[in-house]
């Protein structure tokens, strides 16, 4: 038998015509169509029963709960989730907030070629087909001064490309101190294996030497292979092989010495302790026959993998079936050439993360100062600067992106306080607004870090404020 009360409560639920005719629903029509407003609000109607049913006390009286609801349910899936945020974490290349951001040449260059038909693969000269490739090769080339240059969607695809057509069925040698997990559980022994090659770990975690490598070569070994520790360091007692060391031992004995560099640094960077990341052209140098890298770390372009070195192994990854399924789309090409073109040109502090890693601290201390005025002067405007405090704080910046993981740069930033409420809630709130405030938590207070805001970020974060405290 029904209770009375649950019966009331049930009928009290607002007919579906009632609220799809409801001016706030109207307004979604637009963005979903009738069909998926009226499915969304179906759903919200049925959790509301369920509850209902259940014995869950509502929060609201019923007509209003299910308003409120369904205006947040259409809220949420009538705008795209992927949206811009303002980084004010002070970690440069952020993985969880898209890495690099480009350009404006490399902008300018997506958005031309994303609305028009284009040469992607097309020659005007030959009046047939092109290649992709071409687009890039011969920049990537006289910028690293390899032989030949393949690229793919990403570095992990670069890896697994590379170890397919030169190693498969064969032995790849590479140290027990670079078995890597990079991120989201890309593992270095989990790619290998999907290459169908065979991995063979020398020396120790800390302690390997060329002596392990020269052992362990067998007549089935085709690689040596050397990777970027990315986001770790092992200190104290190391020991490691150089590139030259096994350039030698692998030309000696008819190999391929293949690096995995990860950051992708194409230029010397204007920090202190620059020289403990090694460039792309540095490591083609030392010997190695191929080198992979992303597009999206340290160069400071689109999410691509490339594939620098020898033309021979690279004309054997171009004929490989894999190539196909790992190609790069034309928007990812267009910012990916006009990235290029700037490290070509010297002009490579047009790249945002070149720029925001060399930027003086003295400089984000002015722009500190700046912005600390600016969000007193809002609270006043408000009238919450009895609530709320702001301060010119130092700040411990990081490269990110797993370069220089044991390295800080020394920044300046904004510490927000307020008595009102705690800094973790306080950062909540601004990654609430309608461009979200990533924000940083340190002995009770918010920290905005200014390294790696980008123009225009400043109006972002005083347009946040203002929203929380329209909301007070």
């Amino acid at each position: 038998m029904i209770d009375s009360g649950l019966n009331a409560k049930l009928r009290s639920i607002p007919a579906m015509e009632e609220l799809l005719n409801a001016p706030r629903a109207l307004e979604f029509y637009a963005s979903l169509g009738r069909e998926q407003v009226k499915t969304i609000i179906a759903c919200v109607l049925d959790e509301i029963r369920r509850e209902l049913c259940a014995g869950v006390v509502p929060e609201l009286p019923v007509e209003e709960l299910a308003l409120r609801r369904a205006e947040t349910a259409l809220q949420k899936r009538a705008f795209s989730t992927l949206k811009p945020v303002v980084n004010a974490t002070g970690v440069v290349v952020h993985t969880n907030l898209g890495r690099a951001p480009l350009a404006a040449e490399a902008l300018n260059a997506a958005g031309a070629i994303a609305g028009a038909y284009s040469t992607l693969e097309y020659s005007p000269e030959s009046g047939g087909r092109g290649r992709r490739n071409d687009h890039i090769e011969w920049l990537i080339c006289q910028i690293t001064g390899a032989e030949a240059a393949l690229a793919v969607n990403n570095n992990a695809a670069a890896v697994l490309l590379a170890l397919s057509a030169v190693a498969a069925g064969r032995e790849v040698i590479i140290s027990c101190g670079e078995l890597v997990e990079i991120g989201d559980s890309f593992r270095i022994p989990e790619i290998l294996a999907f290459s169908g090659a065979k991995m063979l770990a020398v020396g120790c975690t800390n302690s390997v030497r060329i002596d392990d490598y020269r052992a362990a070569i067998t007549e089935n070994t085709a690689v040596l292979l050397k990777v970027h520790p990315s986001n770790y360091r092992v200190e104290g007692f190391v020991k490691s092989v150089s590139r030259e060391a096994l350039a030698e031992l692998a030309a000696s004995r008819s190999l391929v010495l293949m690096e995995d560099l990860g950051s992708g640094l194409l230029c010397r960077l204007k920090i202190p302790f620059a020289g403990r990341e090694h460039s792309v052209k540095d490591c083609l140098e030392a010997g190695c026959d191929i080198v992979t890298f992303s597009g999206d770390k340290l160069l400071g372009g689109p999410q691509i993998g490339v594939i620098a070195g020898s033309k021979t192994l690279i004309d054997k990854m171009r004929g490989h079936q894999l190539l196909r399924a790992l190609r790069v789309d034309k928007m990812t090409l267009a910012a990916f050439e006009a990235t290029l073109r700037l490290y070509l040109s010297g002009r490579e502090l047009e790249i945002p993360v070149v720029r925001m890693i060399e930027e003086d601290a003295m400089a984000l201390q002015k722009k500190a100062r700046n912005l600390c005025r600016l969000l007193r002067e809002t609270a006043a405007n408000a009238g919450q600067s009895a609530d709320f405090s702001f301060s010119v704080v130092e700040t411990r910046d990081a490269v990110g992106g797993g370069a220089f993981p044991a390295n800080e740069l020394a920044g300046f930033g904004v510490g927000v306080r307020s008595v009102s409420r705690g800094a973790e809630s306080l950062a909540a709130a601004l990654r609430a607004a309608q461009i979200p405030v990533i924000s940083a938590v340190r002995e009770g207070q918010v920290i905005l870090h200014l390294r790696a805001l980008l123009a225009g970020d400043e109006k972002r974060i005083i347009a946040a404020f203002t929203g929380m405290f329209a909301g007070s």
